[in-house]
């Protein structure tokens, strides 16, 4: 049996504050939400001026990196050269998601939206780099 790290609580909290802490440095308003390995909602932030469907969305992309172990913008690529089968998939095709790697595993995940999708994926790497996890392109 093997032994994985996990995502707790505390990790989340950080991944969140430094996210915020980027985003408000870029004048972004977003929502930012980490979710476990299993896509399941640990934390959700919207930040004041974020617009309201990105509390749906930001999630959606989280639980599609954590699920599909692979950043979001995958799937948008796939639809964006295509491959529009891809818009079938339970995942959320849309920049912005990127997972949280530890020791090799994917522990998590987080999602960013609320700005140009490019730059909702610049907000998640930043909470992502505030524990230290790998992030995989």
């Amino acid at each position: 049996m093997k032994t994985k790290p996990t995502l707790e609580l505390v990790d989340a909290q950080t991944i969140v504050n430094a996210a915020q802490a980027f985003a408000v440095s870029k004048g972004w308003p977003v929502t930012i939400a980490v979710c476990d390995d299993g896509g399941n909602l640990m934390l959700l932030q919207r930040m004041d001026g974020a617009p309201a469907m990105s509390t749906s969305v930001a999630p959606g992309k989280a639980q599609t990196c954590a699920m599909t172990r692979r950043p979001s913008k995958h799937y948008e690529d796939m639809v964006n050269n295509g491959r529009t089968a891809a818009l079938r998939l339970p995942c959320l095709p849309i920049e912005g998601g990127e997972m949280i790697v530890v020791d090799g595993y994917c522990v998590g995940a987080v999602g960013v939206s609320g700005v140009k999708p490019g730059e909702d994926a610049e907000v998640a790497r930043a909470g992502v780099a505030a524990i230290g996890a790998q992030i995989r392109f």
